[in-house]
């Protein structure tokens, strides 16, 4: 794209820095608050630390990069198995090995490329892990969705309904900044509903100060620090599917702001930024960060590129994150309507896995991607355990994703046509 507004070291007047931030806040304030709301940690803590990942990614990508980071939905259910089995400790420990394990990639770029990383993941391994993201975490948004305390109940299923339709329409029928975010202006619309009909709680907001610090979960003082193989299990492998999202990302935002960032400042860099902001935000018990599709969304909208703008919009997410009242707010969000905006988006991101062996051209005639594909389906979605002793095992998505890595390197047939057509525009480019 061209005729930049406002280009990547451009400096906004103060009245475009401020409307400007608060547009990029309200495209990623919808989703980044579900995340720690779906796993049972704090909307204000998730805030708080993506504004610092964004703003310690900025600095890592030498403000090269315009891309905010938020919560993402790929730990979403390796986060709550993780709390299940040793607590909210346990998945910030994880989140914290994620982290690192970016910054071991980041610095194997750095020294031999990029390549090598879609021979181990190519399309075919990666768009069904992102499936089995999306269709696993189903029977929750529907649960959410409908019940109440394991009861059906057509009031609450109203609400979630109003709030799933709201978000379709302001994602099909709106056009501009409001397409944007369809998720943040459902969950209001839902809200609104749910007032109307008399589902909500208001006891939190009345018991809340104005201003209040976020719920910190810091190692050695709210939990034990205790690292297991379990857990890195559960975790880790999950970084499968989000390098691979991390670099389409890029991708996308170079073409949008005419850049070549998998060259300058490198994919090493901005993978790193990332990876440092996850194991920040899990630091002080946040959720896992990732940079955000209705972020480059607005890039591309408003044509305005500035990173400044970016750190605006940072700096406006680390403030209100200390506002109580509107944190009390957040809380008094029914289950339902929670349940409501989660059955678009997890079908979405199911449907961006079927996207992606659409857009690479899988050929599903071959044996070896049908093959491929429909054990990582099955493994992940099904729920599959491998357990190598008691207190050892590794299940579900995770099994899945590393199942497809290892079928993809050994079964013969594998070609060049798997790197993905946006791999190789870059490269012809």
């Amino acid at each position: 794209m061209s005729n930049a507004v406002l280009d990547i070291k451009d400096k906004p007047t103060p009245v475009q820095l401020v409307t400007l931030s608060f547009q990029h806040m309200f495209a990623m304030f919808g989703s980044t608050i579900l995340v720690p709301q779906l796993v049972g940690l704090s909307p204000a803590i998730a805030l708080l630390t993506s504004g610092i990942a964004t703003l310690f990614f900025l600095l890592i990508t030498k403000f090269q990069v315009p891309a905010y980071l938020g919560s993402s939905f790929a730990f979403i259910a390796p986060i709550i198995l993780a709390t299940k089995t040793g607590g909210v400790g346990s998945a910030m420990i994880g989140a914290m090995a994620v982290g690192i394990t970016y910054g071991i990639v980041s610095l194997v770029i750095w020294k031999s490329g990029y390549k090598w990383i879609m021979k181990i993941l190519p399309p075919i391994v990666v768009g069904p892990v992102i499936m089995v993201i999306g269709l696993g975490l189903s029977g929750t948004a529907v649960n959410m969705a409908m019940n109440v305390d394991g009861e059906y109940s057509f009031l609450h299923f109203s609400a979630a309904l109003v709030t799933l339709f709201t978000a379709i329409i302001f994602t099909i029928f709106f056009r501009g900044i409001l397409s944007t975010m369809p998720i943040l202006i459902g969950l209001i619309v839902g809200y609104v509903y749910s007032m109307i009909i008399g589902i909500v709680d208001y006891s939190p907001i009345a018991k809340a100060d104005f201003f209040a610090l976020p719920d910190f979960l810091i190692p050695g003082v709210h939990y034990d620090f205790e690292i297991t193989t379990k857990l890195l299990l559960t975790m880790v492998p999950i970084v499968i599917v989000t390098i691979s999202e991390h670099i389409g990302h890029q991708l996308v935002l170079g073409k949008v702001v005419n850049r070549d960032y998998i060259k300058e400042p490198g994919l090493h860099r901005s993978l790193l930024g990332d990876g440092l902001g996850t194991f920040i935000s899990a630091l002080i018990g946040g959720p896992p960060k990732t940079t955000y599709g209705e972020n480059i969304g607005v890039l591309a909208i408003t044509r305005v590129y500035s990173v400044y703008v970016i750190a605006g919009a940072a700096v406006v997410a680390v403030l209100l994150s200390f506002f109580g009242k509107a944190m009390a707010v957040i809380a008094t969000i029914p289950t339902s309507v929670l349940g409501g905006v989660s059955i678009l988006l997890f079908g979405i991101i199911a449907a961006s896995g079927l996207r992606m062996l659409v857009d690479n051209h899988i050929d599903f005639g071959n044996s070896r991607n049908l093959v491929i594909a429909s054990v990582i389906l099955v493994i992940g979605i099904g729920g599959a355990k491998f357990v190598i002793s008691e207190s050892l095992s590794i299940e579900g998505m995770a099994l899945a994703a590393i199942i497809g890595v290892l079928l993809n390197a050994i079964l013969p047939g594998k070609k060049e046509a798997d790197i993905p057509v946006s791999y190789k525009q870059n490269e012809n480019s």
